[in-house]
């Protein structure tokens, strides 16, 4: 039934999940500074289903210092041990943004996981309440530093 209302979404996670990953994306920048997450989960289908997240600096404690996201690569190596020892894939990352939901040049230069088809979300105004879905940026990466803006109803938000 839940594909029948949502035929078109590509990106799906629980509402409590979300609401977890919302407060930890608050906690960590404090409502003042970038915070972000890889998101993991499955893919089934050309769908991926959001399971669990981790911070960007419970893998790198110092991604955060300058107030903007900036992961060293070195750190990636603990990201690939967690999907291991739990057998899920990273299906997308997120990060917070002060204003709007639009990448910054610096986004669209650096992917986060720089394979193409890769979905990237930006949560509006460092993740502070209220956090709609439609707010939310989404984008696919198509290689060579391209993107394209996915529409909010790709990724859906329930049980």
């Amino acid at each position: 039934m839940r594909r029948l209302l949502s035929a078109d979404h590509e990106l799906s996670c629980s509402w409590f999940l979300w609401w977890r990953l919302l407060a930890g994306l608050r906690a960590r920048g404090g409502g003042m500074h970038e915070s972000g997450a890889f998101l993991l989960g499955h893919r089934d289908d050309g769908r991926a289903r959001i399971s669990m997240f981790v911070l960007y600096d419970d893998l790198d404690p110092h991604c955060l210092d300058t107030g903007i996201v900036h992961f060293d690569g070195r750190y990636f190596g603990r990201l690939w041990d967690l999907c291991k020892a739990t057998g899920l894939a990273v299906v997308a990352d997120v990060h917070t943004h002060p204003g709007g939901a639009r990448q910054s040049g610096s986004d669209r230069a650096h992917p986060m996981i720089a394979c193409a088809g890769h979905l990237a979300l930006i949560v509006p105004r460092f993740a502070l309440p209220p956090v709609r879905v439609r707010d939310v940026g989404i984008y696919r990466y198509l290689g060579a530093k391209r993107w394209a803006t996915v529409p909010s109803r790709h990724f859906r938000i329930g049980l």
